[in-house]
């Protein structure tokens, strides 16, 4: 099925955005965007078997890693095509001002989307029309191995909202609860006709853009010393001792959850390769969309 794009260090970034949110409101998202859909509710064994190309997936096994979509929880797709899932937020959100419900959407990408054409037209148009749309940067910070620092004029990405007259922020993408508090900011706004956001969560990916990558670049462009600094700042660390110092969960309470967190990825794991490929018979069928339903 091709690369894998792992979204490990950037929790924070997903989870504090989908809790934000409605099971009804719509999210778009990446090439990297495994985290997304199990933050909004996804099923694990169903997202695996789609990663692993297996019938039982979400999208058949024809979708693979990167083009996840249940529309029953507000998944609309994602797209290995750098930007191109940011204009098909701008639509659902155009379709929910449209339809006069409060429905927002959220558009994941990362820094090195912010600087396509796709990026701007969107968040332009988005902002002429006062569109229900939040427009969240995952800036870990390395398009594929070229640094932001070196790609972005701007210090912050978050800085390019003021071109079109919206507010911009920047996030500690490694707080769940900061981003969650910046979210539901902009989420209140949106749904009250005030328009889109631009949020830039600052993150960052443990490994390199794809897994098997380092064979071939060895992490040369970003220094050993920097990484191990954003590992000592790992967003689930952050959260746990939180929870540990407010007396928020004992260390039991939060052994126990990972316990049953690793027991999920393993029977999901199980599941997926236990999961049948897709037959060859059902090359052509899911061609044609069925229309989403607008109830």
């Amino acid at each position: 099925m091709g690369a894998a794009h792992s979204y490990i260090g950037e929790e924070a970034v997903a989870v504090g955005t989908c809790l934000a949110l409605r099971d009804d409101d719509w999210i778009t998202g990446n090439h990297r965007s495994h985290g997304h859909p199990i933050a909004k509710g996804g099923d694990v064994k169903r997202a695996m078997a789609e990663l692993l190309g297996k019938r039982t997936g979400y999208c058949k096994g024809k979708g693979g890693s990167m083009h996840l979509a249940d529309f029953s929880i507000g998944i609309l797709g994602e797209s290995g095509i750098l930007g191109s899932a940011i204009p098909t937020a701008v639509g659902a959100a155009l379709g929910s001002k449209l339809q006069g419900n409060d429905r927002v959407a959220v558009s994941f990408f990362g820094d090195g989307a912010s600087n396509e054409g796709a990026f701007h037209e969107s968040i332009n148009l988005a902002a002429i029309w006062g569109l229900p749309v939040i427009f969240l940067c995952e800036n870990n910070q390395y398009a594929v191995t070229s640094s932001f620092k070196k790609m972005v004029a701007a210090e912050n990405i978050s800085d390019r909202a003021a071109s079109y007259a919206i507010p911009g922020v920047l996030v500690d993408g490694q707080d769940v609860l900061a981003m969650h508090e910046a979210v539901s900011h902009a989420v209140e706004r949106a749904r009250s006709g005030q328009g889109p956001s631009l949020i830039e969560g600052r993150t960052y990916r443990y490994y390199d853009h794809s897994l098997g990558m380092n064979r071939i670049v060895r992490a040369s462009y970003r220094s050993d010393e920097e990484m191990e600094h954003w590992k000592q700042r790992d967003p689930i660390d952050i959260h746990k001792t939180l929870l540990l110092s407010q007396d928020i969960a004992p260390q039991a309470e939060i052994d126990q959850m990972e316990d049953e967190i690793k027991k999920q990825i393993n029977d999901a794991v199980e599941f997926a390769r236990e999961s049948p490929y897709p037959d060859p018979s059902e090359l052509f069928d899911d061609m044609f969309a069925n229309p989403i339903p607008l109830e």
